[in-house]
């Protein structure tokens, strides 16, 4: 008789995630759009940490379409162009609901502004309830109202849905004192107080998506999503990238 060994997956750190997407990490080295296997790689961590048993929500942003701020500084009405970049974001939405889907993961997209035939509108007492039956909720454009970013979205809606943590994932591994591809010097920081974020003026999120963090007592840790096995490491609450969050620092 065979003999099956099963492998004992570690016990994440986290029950409840939101993990928030730059519209650029889907775009790959063509510098715009959408490139499908970039989506699927990103899917295939995701359903790693999935597998984990962890509730995962995530917010997802336009840029590698449309910045709505350079839109806006183009000439655009900055009203009509922060609903653009809005809509960007839900067709990355569905674009990652697609990958997610192809490798077995059950997926709901849910956006701010409705639009029946492609997403459900964002319910909060649904989206929870998505998530306790394991479906990775996908959240699109934005919170419905222009002004506010993506960033934004990802700090409020981690409070509405009672997420243990913010997971922003960039290009960069972690918070450094200055951009790190223009200065040889700047610094990276293992942990910051919110309030350090602010005062410091570090531009990895704007100051309201710090502060409804803050105010929620949502911890912040942003890393390198494109370092291999970097997001299940986060999950597991290994010391990787930069978190953020209160009292004090050692």
């Amino acid at each position: 008789m065979k003999k099956t060994a099963t492998r004992l997956l570690k016990k994440p750190a986290y029950k409840r995630i939101v993990l928030k997407l730059s519209g650029e990490s889907l775009q790959g080295k063509s510098g715009y759009g959408i490139d499908i296997m970039v989506a699927r790689s990103i899917a295939s961590q995701i359903k790693q940490i999935h597998n984990m048993y962890v509730e995962i929500a995530i917010v997802i942003g336009g840029g590698n379409i449309l910045r709505g701020a350079e839109a806006a500084k183009n000439g655009t009405d900055k009203s009509t162009a922060d609903y653009m970049g809005m809509l960007a974001t839900a067709i990355n939405g569905m674009a990652l609901q697609d990958a997610l889907e192809k490798e077995g993961v059950f997926t709901r997209l849910q956006t701010a502004i409705e639009m029946r035939q492609i997403a459900e509108p964002y319910i909060r007492r649904r989206a929870i309830r998505h998530l306790e039956k394991k479906r990775v909720v996908i959240f699109v454009c934005g919170i419905g109202n222009p002004y506010f970013t993506t960033d934004t979205t990802a700090a409020l809606r981690a409070a509405e849905i009672g997420a243990d943590i913010l997971l922003k994932a960039t290009k960069v591994d972690g918070i450094y004192s200055a951009d790190p591809f223009k200065d040889k010097y700047a610094k990276r920081y293992k942990s910051l107080r919110y309030i350090d974020l602010l005062n410091r003026q570090l531009k990895v999120m704007d100051a309201t998506a710090v502060s409804l963090c803050m105010d929620n007592d949502i911890p912040i840790v942003v890393f390198d999503l494109f370092r291999k096995g970097n997001l299940k490491r986060a999950v597991e609450g290994k010391n990787i990238g930069t978190i953020v969050r209160g009292g004090k620092i050692k």
